[in-house]
Parts: C-alpha cells; structure tokens; sequence
C-alpha cells in the first residue's frame, strides 16, 4: 500500500445497498477452472441454476440470464416485447426509476410519466386512474419498480396487479425487483407479473455481471409480435437452447458458479428465513435512526425498503462529508445520496450475507460518523437498535 493509501486493519465494511459482500464461499466456487461451456457437465450446471432459481423469483415462467447489469435487464424486457412508438406507464419513485424510464425514451418509446416525491412507493389509484382513461389500450406496459433503492420506498406489487386487473387493461406488468428479490417476499407467478428483472450483485451475493428477466406466457407472446431490431436480448434465442442447459453466446462461466453457491446457500437457509433475516435488520436500523432523532427518506411505515435505509441529514449538513468522514475513519461505506437527493441522505444497506454483530458494527460507525462531524442527533440510538436485536 502507498503512503497515500494506507493499509487498514479488518475488513472493509460495504454497507452500500449494492453490490453487496460476496461471501467467500462463493468467491471460492468463482475461482474454480472454467469448463466447456458446449459440454454435458456445464449443460447441469445450467439446469440446476434454473431450478434453484426458480424457487427464488416463486416463478414456473422461464429465466433468462445474461451477462449484464441490471439496465441490460430493462433494456431486455422493453426491446423482446414492445415495438418504437409503443406507450408504456412509468412512475418516478426514485432515480432508478428515473433511469429505466431513460432508457424507454432512448428506445423511442412513448413514456406517461407519473412524477413523484422519491418517499414514497407508487399509488395503486393512479395506476387505476391512468389505465382507466386509456379506453383504446393505447398503454403497452406498465413499468414499476420493486423497491427503490435510492429511496427505501417499496411499492405494494400484488395491489398494483389487482389494480391493473380491475380494469380490465391488457398492459404487461415488468417489474424491477433488483433490490428486493432474495431480500424482500416477490411472487413472479402469483402477483401476475409478466416481466420480472433483477442482478447479481444484491440479494443474490455476487459481484456485477448477471441480470436476470422472468418471463410470463403473456409476455412470450408479446414477443413474437416486437418490431424492435436486437440480437444479443433475444428471448426467443435463449428460450430452446436453456431448455438443454445451454446459451446462445459464450455465457459467464464463472459468475454461473458463483450463482449455483450463492443459490444452495439460501435454500440451506430457507427462503422465509432469508426474507425475515432482512426484515428483522432492516427493523434494526430504523431503530437506530429513530433513536438517533434523523428522519426516513421513506415516509410510510407499510412501505419501508428490507434491503435499504435512506437517512435524511438535518438541514445544513452534507451527507457526504459524513461518509467521507466514516470512510477515512473506520473503513466503511455507505451509500450516497443520487439524483434529487444528493448529499441530502446516506444510505445504509443491509442486504444479502449480512447478521446481527456486522449489523451492530454497522450502526456504530455511522453513530461515531455523526458525533465525529457535529451532526445535531441523539446519542442512544444504537443502544436502541441492539436491545431489539437482543431480544429472543
């Protein structure tokens, strides 16, 4: 290491809300020799990924998995069902909500953008409301966001399928479950969900590299009717071939490891078990903050994010001197503040291979962070925070 750059005992702690710590379980199964990917033993490696996975999107619909990050995920959604010039209804719950209504706009597709505060998940009555109004289905795709990592916001899908039921609108429903799927309940099948995206590198343990879609019957349908050009998205190319085990590309061998470990390790532990473990931590920090006197970017309770906590900083102090200070201090990183809300919240994470003591590590660094920069809180709120963790 540099002078500039010196060594800093223990490990890092990553408590962004994404990418996430890799457990070294899975960083070992990443480092074995890659193998054929045209071979029978890669073809069960595929096959065994795909059921596993399965269990985790609750979904019976096919899984496409991609190298890519989560934007590829959306661009692959939108260009294997929709056609240039097709409408679709979006919700500005966040930036990444922002982000994907970007990329329908750079596909040329037309956007009813329903804007919004970035607190708060999107509102089942104007999903009503505007697909109501739409008396010609002019409406191709109704775009919603899972949970909202910028924000901590999650948005209520079952209700948003029912309200897109109750009007008898024949709109796919794509979903972005980056940040909720292994993490938070999610019901591809039972929730009527025609698309589902997400990534590798949340919930599921991994570094970057691997997006996923979730595809209904419906949406397969749609397929065949897109007059979008692509080649590398193609659903129809990966559809017969996964079937065997195999892709239509050299795929990410090793990522694929990665995800076999990192999918035994959850269903080891028991997917209601994964979904309680985040719930409870996640309980935790908002104790902490609540303690501390600091306000949830999130404003409702029913909606609170289990993978993500944004923290509103008092007026007149900046979120990320505070990081930078935690970050130089004790060797720990939060998530800044993006978009609209830039140096205005820090973000703890609190997501995939994490427990109760790295839990407690990370709240004392940032109530240390806060004394350290005469930020105006109330001493305590670890305290608070780990009184409800010790509790049977």
């Amino acid at each position: 290491m540099s002078e500039t750059n010196p060594y800093q005992a223990g490990r890092h702690f990553l408590q962004i809300p994404g990418p996430s710590n890799v457990p070294d379980r899975i960083l070992r199964a990443m480092a074995q020799p890659t193998i054929d990917h045209r071979g029978p033993q890669f073809a069960e490696l595929t096959l065994g990924i795909l059921e596993k996975l399965s269990r985790v999107f609750n979904s019976s619909s096919p899984i496409f998995i991609y190298p890519a990050s989560g934007t590829g995920g959306w661009e692959s959604a939108l260009l294997n069902t929709l056609s240039p010039g097709d409408k679709v209804l979006a919700f500005e719950t966040g930036h990444f909500a922002t982000l994907w209504k970007n990329v329908a706009d750079k596909l040329k597709l037309e956007v009813e953008w329903v804007e919004g505060d970035w607190r708060s998940g999107i509102d089942t009555a104007v999903v009503s409301e505007r697909l109501s109004a739409d008396k010609k289905h002019q409406i191709k795709a109704v775009m919603a966001v899972h949970t909202e990592t910028s924000s901590g916001a999650t948005t209520n899908i079952a209700a948003i399928r029912a309200a897109i039921d109750a009007t008898n609108h024949p709109a796919l429903f794509m979903v972005d479950a980056v940040s909720s799927l292994a993490c938070s309940e999610f019901q591809h099948d039972d929730w009527g969900v025609d698309v589902t995206i997400s990534a590798s590198q949340k919930g599921l343990m991994l570094p970057p590299g691997l997006c996923f879609n979730a595809v209904s019957a419906k949406a397969l349908e749609y397929a065949k009717t897109s007059e979008f050009g692509h080649s590398y998205w193609s659903w129809t190319a990966m559809l017969e071939l996964n079937k065997r085990g195999y892709f239509p590309y050299t795929p990410a061998t090793n990522l694929l490891y990665g995800l076999d470990e990192a999918l035994t390790m959850l269903h080891s532990e028991g997917m209601n078990q994964v979904i309680k473990r985040h719930a409870r931590l996640a309980h935790a920090t908002r104790t902490a903050v609540e303690g501390w006197g600091l306000e949830n970017l999130c404003l409702n309770a029913d909606e609170y994010s289990n993978s993500t906590t944004a923290v509103l900083m008092p007026e007149g102090h900046d979120a990320d001197k505070l990081r930078n200070i935690i970050l130089e201090r004790f060797n720990m990183s939060l998530g800044m503040g993006l978009g609209k809300v830039k140096g205005k919240v820090f973000r703890i994470g609190h997501i995939g291979d994490f427990n109760d003591l790295m839990m407690a590590g990370t709240l004392s660094g940032v109530e240390m962070g806060l004394n350290l920069t005469n930020v105006p809180y109330n001493k305590g709120g670890v305290n608070d925070a780990l009184e409800y963790l010790a509790k049977p």
